[in-house]
């Protein structure tokens, strides 16, 4: 057994662990960098929540060890999750392929779905407010089995209506095939 090491990564796997996540002969589609923006907007928004409570606790227990303490884990922290989110924002992609989509996501815990057509009952397009205001929407598949959680987020709304009619079009043809 040989240890190779990923371009994106520097952490060496066994031959064959990747292979585990590529569809051959098919491309990956990624996500918008949109999806990254909004979540690095909102672990900046939760930082400034928790530097504001320390400070807050620092002036009511009339110490400044609390902020002292507190304000480097907090940043720390921060740098660390901006790291994560931008490394989990980039691992989501799917493909399609004659009969069904492949879902990827996860960066330490990786993960791949395979969802046919003929499965999908209903596809779902959602956008909440801030994911609207970032001009992003999430693709939700939804089949017979209740283990099926299989969505695709950071899609741009024009991507997110074509795989949607996409999916439902060849959803339909696949049932109509039964």
């Amino acid at each position: 057994m040989t240890i190779r090491h990923s371009d994106s990564d520097e952490t060496a796997y066994p031959d064959g662990v990747d292979d585990l996540f590529e569809v051959p002969g098919t491309p990956w589609v990624g996500v918008s960098p949109l999806l990254a923006k909004l979540r690095h907007q909102i672990l900046i928004a939760s930082l400034v929540v928790v530097v504001a409570a320390l400070a807050g606790l620092s002036l009511l227990l009339s110490t400044g060890l609390i902020l002292v303490i507190g304000l480097p884990i907090a940043l720390g922290a921060a740098a660390l999750g901006w790291r994560l989110v931008s490394r989990n924002a980039a691992a989501w992609a799917y493909a399609e392929r004659d009969d069904d989509l492949f879902v990827r996501r996860g960066v330490a815990f990786r993960r791949i779905e395979v969802v046919p057509y003929g499965r999908m009952q209903l596809v779902d397009v959602t956008a909440g407010p801030l994911q609207r205001m970032h001009g992003i929407a999430t693709v939700h598949l939804h089949t017979a089995s209740p283990d099926t959680t299989a969505r695709i987020p950071g899609l741009t709304p024009a991507e997110a209506a074509r795989l949607r009619d996409r999916l439902t079009a060849r959803g339909e043809a696949q049932a109509a095939g039964l």
